[in-house]
């Protein structure tokens, strides 16, 4: 990395990059690793860790360049921070089930924020970047920590049922495109809302709706194929059975 970025020697695309052009690939490359691991490919998986660790040996390097931070406080910061919030593992000999762990993790980076930071918010540190059903997801987790949550799931489908009326009513105003926007985010935002009480990632339960949805509407696509017609050809009603169709092929 450093002959990457030297001065003289170094490589041009190399050299301009700032910490600001570079997140977009580090973002891009965990979604990599993620992918690599839901398709199970070892091999795929051990080269995009490669690409991820790289990313942050480039941080690294430019914050060293800048009289900063390098690799090893990189790692020394992630290994003191660790043994901080183990004391069960690297202190105390007291167990912990993995509940009582995520508890006391959240526990302790509350109090990290505070100690920081001792006006910071329950919900300050959430990344703005996040996607954003995860971001819904940690902002509800967090106001849930001081109390700011329903105890039971039925208050959480009424507020759904509730969002959606005021989406209809909104609809009713086509030229008020960022009324519908926001009634729509916040119809959104109620259901991540019943994915946590249900105990659903709701991000993963996302990306499970749209493999599911590629993967019937490619079936359809496939039936299509030994007709000779194209899906652009089809009315509605006949996608709708094809559809109906193949989700009671999937059933049995």
């Amino acid at each position: 990395m450093e002959d990457l970025r030297h001065p003289k020697t170094g490589c041009p695309w190399d050299r301009e990059q700032t910490f600001e052009t570079i997140a977009p690939y580090t973002i891009e490359e965990a979604y990599e690793v993620a992918d690599a691991i839901k398709k199970d490919d070892q091999a795929s998986l051990k080269d995009e860790l490669g690409d991820l660790l790289f990313q942050v040996v480039f941080y690294a390097q430019m914050s060293k360049e800048n009289g900063g931070y390098d690799f090893n406080d990189i790692a020394d910061t992630i290994s003191e921070k660790m043994i901080s919030r183990h004391p069960h593992v690297f202190g105390t000999n007291e167990h912990r089930t993995v509940e009582g762990q995520t508890v006391a993790w959240e526990d302790q980076k509350a109090q990290e924020r505070l100690n920081l930071d001792d006006t910071a918010g329950a919900l300050d540190g959430v990344a703005l970047a996040l996607p954003a059903l995860i971001r819904a997801q940690k902002l509800q987790k967090r106001a849930a920590r001081v109390g700011f949550d329903w105890t039971e799931i039925g208050p959480v489908i009424d507020k759904i049922k509730e969002e959606m009326e005021e989406v209809t009513d909104a609809l009713n105003n086509p030229e008020d495109q960022n009324h519908i926007a926001e009634e729509i985010g916040d119809l959104l935002f109620a259901c991540v809302n019943l994915a946590r009480h249900a105990n659903v990632d709701a991000e993963q339960a996302l990306m499970a709706g749209n493999d599911k949805f590629q993967r019937r509407f490619q079936a359809i696509e496939q039936d299509l194929q030994s007709t000779g017609k194209r899906v652009e050809e089809c009315t509605l009603e006949e996608l709708e059975e094809r559809w109906i169709s193949v989700k009671s092929r999937e059933k049995h």
